[in-house]
């Protein structure tokens, strides 16, 4: 093979006795992971919001960001359960560019695997630690899974690897609600198949193992936009996007717990940050006026940081975004409000 061979890394079981899980973290997780099945099986009203930078790239103004999060939460818990985006493997059209925290602990330093899983795990860790949030990320890479698997609140499945077989599956045996994307052509029939696969049982190859899972009752839908054969954005959180979602759950009635997580950003936004709070205002109105769209959608992503905007790796702004724009803290505390007053 073409490629240089550089260590072999520690399995998952290595990592997690090396930086086991500390004071109460298990705790945490047990307790938020049932309150967000509660909101996924329809016995909790609240909204989730999955918010947070498009990377997490520096462990400094990530924690600042949380830890701001972590006071808002308490002011909106009744109506609002969030879940802080700490994406660490960050997905490029190209291959170019900065990869996330996994490859790059130091964005302006060589990548270094090892030292990145130990820098994901530490954060996902101090985050909980900190505020009490158990968070989010992106299964990039399906056998880097296990290690965060005892750390995360929410997996979501990116619109380029919603069509793999190994991501499908392996959401399939993932115990937290698993987002699946629509892929990037926009296809809705896809998203669903890959929910029906998540929500499947499947015997496969993870990890050197044989393995079965047991099937994942919380896999779901995330609308992101999509883009068409010119290149052009197209949206799909308006009314009549949703309720073809609805549509397509009703033709599959062997799928549990019909949900839509709405991303703000991406193609829905045109990559504007600053156009998701009309977004997310948008779905809260057609939630109040139809009551298909208020069961189904269950909560939004967005895009945020303590910056408006983004900028080069080396561009020097403490919680500016080096991957995609993101909508800054002054504006999203705003909007988290406004929802809570819509609910």
């Amino acid at each position: 093979m073409n490629m240089d061979f550089k260590r072999k890394l520690a399995i998952p079981m290595e990592v997690k006795e090396m930086y086991p899980l500390t004071g109460n973290i298990g705790k945490i997780k047990e307790e938020r992971d049932a309150e967000i099945q509660s909101i996924f099986t329809g016995k909790s009203n609240k909204m989730i919001l999955i918010i947070g930078p498009c990377s997490a790239d520096r462990e400094d103004s990530v924690l600042d960001y949380v830890e701001r999060l972590a006071g808002v939460q308490e002011k909106v818990r009744d109506k609002i359960l969030i879940i802080p985006r700490i994406y660490t493997n960050k997905p490029r059209t190209t291959g170019d560019g900065y990869k996330g925290l996994l490859h790059q602990p130091d964005p302006e330093a060589r990548p270094d695997m090892f030292k990145g899983i130990i820098a994901i795990r530490k954060l996902h860790m101090e985050v909980a630690l900190r505020t009490g949030f158990t968070c989010a990320d992106e299964m990039l890479y399906p056998e880097n899974h296990k290690y965060l698997d005892d750390l995360l609140a929410y997996v979501a499945v990116g619109a380029r690897s919603v069509e793999d077989q190994q991501h499908r599956l392996t959401a399939s045996g993932i115990e937290v609600p698993a987002g699946m994307k629509n892929p990037t052509s926009g296809d809705l029939r896809i998203m669903m198949n890959s929910i029906h696969a998540a929500q499947s049982s499947h015997t496969f190859v993870y990890r050197g193992w044989e393995a079965t899972s047991q099937g994942n009752p919380f896999a779901h839908a995330i609308l992101r936009g999509y883009t068409n054969s010119k290149g052009e954005h197209h949206p799909n959180y308006h009314y009549e996007d949703i309720i073809r979602v609805c549509d397509e759950y009703d033709k599959r009635p062997e799928l549990v717990n019909p949900a839509v997580i709405v991303d703000a950003n991406h193609e829905n936004s045109g990559k504007d940050p600053l156009q998701q709070p009309r977004i997310v205002k948008e779905v809260l109105a057609n939630c109040r006026y139809s009551e298909r769209i208020a069961r189904i959608v269950k909560g939004f992503m967005i895009e945020s940081y303590i910056e408006d905007g983004r900028q080069e790796i080396n561009g020097g702004c403490y919680g500016k975004s080096i991957t995609d724009a993101c909508l800054g803290w002054d504006k999203s505390e705003r909007l988290i409000y406004e929802i809570a007053e819509l609910l």
